[in-house]
């Protein structure tokens, strides 16, 4: 029995499970997405990629290097978003309390349901519903809080599935090592495996103290975690504020048309997303980051709009006004916040009517043959 009852849900290799959903031909097969450039980093791989030591963040370079049969895919946000949507809404047909806490991650509240239909139960038939209704293989762990339960799913991996019954919740995580505390990264991992402490047991041992003096804060938050205290709660699921695109080239450039043409696009494409999800913007953020890597931000409040032609304004103003170095560019990018309900209606006083009916047309055609099937000849 829970009193308190968590679960989390995590879709294995996701990325790459939705790459293999579009090409069966995939499957079984090392992939990696992201990284098609030797600049880039590895956004997702396969477990097939996984046994020659490729992970996430890694940079593709030394991705290509130990998986060199690997296929590599630019990815497809569009279809990504569009999968994490459909099982956030089967999750939320039945869950009494649900957070997103990413793209491929769920909580869910279940205290109580052990009273009704049982929580291991419960998560079960969710987990079976999920893969049935996405195609898509998913992992979860169940148990008194947040951190166990990840720490669970990791273990169920690859789709798989798990119930900590409570009062062993340390017990289960105790020969872990500490690699693999949510949070923990290379650099606290390396520090602890000095100070000779390897596993999860070994850390929840040392007095909070001795860790605070050694990590600040982060070390009364090692100790509790080492311990399998987690109080923090599950958050209901928050509509999206902002949504953003950035573009790391593969050589620096100066070249302005180019700079101009590749955040037209990127404008164009983030105010399509805008009106397919029926929202308006009020706030349009531009960045660029020189090849020294220092990193300039400009950002403008704006009347509510989802026009191409009025956001493709200002962020053309706004680039007038921050690429002032003439440096080399390594990055740029564009963000539009403080997002609310909306729709084309908002502009009709504002812009044409030829205006509206185009940019209608267009996002016709590309709600029925993706996004890349027409364009604005200026971002070409």
């Amino acid at each position: 029995m829970y009193d308190r009852a968590v679960l989390h849900l995590d879709l294995d290799a996701f990325f790459v499970m939705v790459e293999v959903l579009k090409d069966s031909s995939l499957k079984g097969k090392p992939v990696i997405i992201g990284g098609s450039s030797n600049r880039g980093v590895v956004a997702s791989c396969s477990y097939e990629a996984r046994r020659f030591g490729v992970r996430s963040a890694m940079p593709a370079k030394l991705a290509r290097r130990l998986c060199p049969d690997a296929i590599f895919l630019r990815g497809d946000s569009d279809a990504y978003s569009k999968y994490s949507k459909l099982v956030g809404e089967i999750i939320e047909m039945d869950a009494p309390l649900y957070e997103k806490a990413s793209i491929d991650e769920f909580y869910v509240d279940l205290s109580g349901m052990d009273k009704h239909v049982g929580c291991y139960k419960w998560s079960v038939e969710m987990r079976e519903r999920i893969i049935k209704e996405s195609g898509l293989p998913i992992s979860f762990g169940l148990s008194v809080n947040k951190l166990v339960s990840k720490m669970g799913t990791n273990e169920a991996k690859p789709n798989g599935k798990i119930g900590i019954i409570k009062g062993t919740e340390k017990e289960f995580i105790a020969p872990m090592s500490v690699s693999k505390i949510p949070s923990v990264g290379n650099k606290t991992y390396r520090r602890l495996r000095h100070m000779g402490i390897d596993t999860v047991k070994r850390l929840s041992l040392i007095p909070p103290r001795y860790l605070e003096r050694e990590f600040g804060k982060t070390g009364t938050s090692l100790w509790k975690k080492a311990n399998a205290l987690d109080d923090s709660p599950v958050v209901p699921f928050r509509e999206q504020k902002s949504m953003s695109k950035e573009r790391t080239f593969q050589k620096d450039t100066i070249d302005v048309r180019f700079l101009r043409r590749i955040l037209r696009k990127m404008v164009a494409d983030l105010a399509f997303e805008l009106r397919k999800q029926n929202r308006i913007t009020s706030c349009l953020t531009l960045k660029i980051r020189y090849t020294d890597f220092n990193t300039h931000t400009l950002q403008r409040r704006i009347a509510y709009t989802s026009s191409d032609r009025k956001l493709d304004k200002i962020a053309d103003e706004l680039f007038e006004k921050l690429y002032s170095r003439r440096q080399l560019v390594r990055l740029i990018g564009v963000k539009f916040s403080g997002l609310v309900s909306g729709n084309l209606q908002t502009d009709l006083f504002d812009d044409q009517v030829s205006d509206l009916r185009l940019m209608q047309a267009m996002d016709k055609i590309r709600k029925k043959h993706g996004t890349s099937i027409i364009r604005k000849a200026s971002t070409l």
